[in-house]
């Protein structure tokens, strides 16, 4: 990749999006994954993993308020996090902002992932790296939780899509670990693709993980660069009440934890549970 060409992603077969690249700042392909940091004048330094959009510094705010912020207001007092994946550091700054989380644990297949966002994406981890809270552990997710004996409040699937290493994350075998190492109302959420032309996936992680959790739906946002509508992000708990807290007593939480987003609030929190019914049917006949 040189400066000044036009990057095109490489998700879909018969459309998608593109980037003019104005400086390219780092590309490498690793054992793992083909890594590429480039900066566009309209979203700021772009992340691609495999020719797939993964961040930008434009919009990251949104997914990892969502993915953070969602679960760990809803438990209301979760102590031990664990984020699998997430070695651009974004899910982690917004986790640290929780004073009442004790520990943060990151479970990162690639170690050149996190190498490079600290220096390229300083802005997504904007320090979080130094908490004194946080545990960096290299390790493939899935062999992570089979291997752990440690209990969480939150379990964090930043996953790729699946798609070569992100495949392994999208399990039954990966939930049934996920659903072991949650504490009581432990709560488990994960990236789940834009549902409008990644059905499939949702339907195929809601068919896995309701045989693991009592209680398994999907909450959304919009994602700018996640091209095609809504982000969805796969929810399982033992606990069906979590999922369903008044406004009010998000608020009083969010309040307590001193919180201030620039996307998450109650109301969105709230209202982000409320599915297209293109989904909600595509769910009912996977039943």
């Amino acid at each position: 990749m040189s400066n000044q060409e036009t990057w095109h992603e490489t998700l879909h077969d018969h459309f998608g999006q593109y980037f003019t690249v104005d400086n390219v700042l780092y590309q490498e392909t690793t054992g793992q994954q083909d890594l590429v940091i480039f900066e566009n004048a309209a979203m700021g330094r772009v992340m691609a993993l495999d020719g797939i959009v993964q961040t930008t510094e434009r919009d990251e705010f949104i997914y990892h308020e969502m993915m953070a912020h969602v679960p760990l207001i809803a438990h209301g007092n979760a102590k031990k996090v664990l984020i699998i994946g997430g070695g651009d550091g974004g899910i982690l700054r917004e986790v640290s902002r929780h004073p009442g989380v004790d520990q943060i644990t990151i479970a990162e297949i690639d170690a050149a992932v996190v190498t490079f966002c600290k220096k390229y994406l300083p802005r997504h981890n904007a320090g979080a790296f130094d908490d004194p809270r946080f545990t960096l552990v290299i390790a493939d997710g899935v062999d992570f939780i089979s291997q752990s004996s440690e209990k969480f409040d939150v379990i964090i699937s930043d996953c790729t899509d699946p798609i070569g290493p992100g495949k392994s994350l999208f399990t039954s075998d990966f939930y049934q670990g996920c659903a072991r190492c949650l504490n009581q109302d432990g709560i488990f959420v994960a990236q789940n693709g834009v549902c409008f032309l990644q059905q499939d996936e949702a339907v195929n992680s809601h068919l896995k993980l309701r045989h693991h959790f009592s209680d398994v739906s999907f909450y959304q946002a919009a994602v700018p660069t996640y091209y095609g509508g809504i982000m969805t992000f796969a929810w399982a708990s033992q606990n069906p009440a979590l999922r369903h807290l008044d406004t009010a007593t998000l608020a009083a939480c969010i309040d307590k934890t001193e919180l201030i987003c620039r996307y998450y609030n109650a109301a969105i929190h709230n209202g982000s549970f409320a599915l297209p019914q293109y989904l909600l049917n595509a769910l009912s006949v996977s039943r």
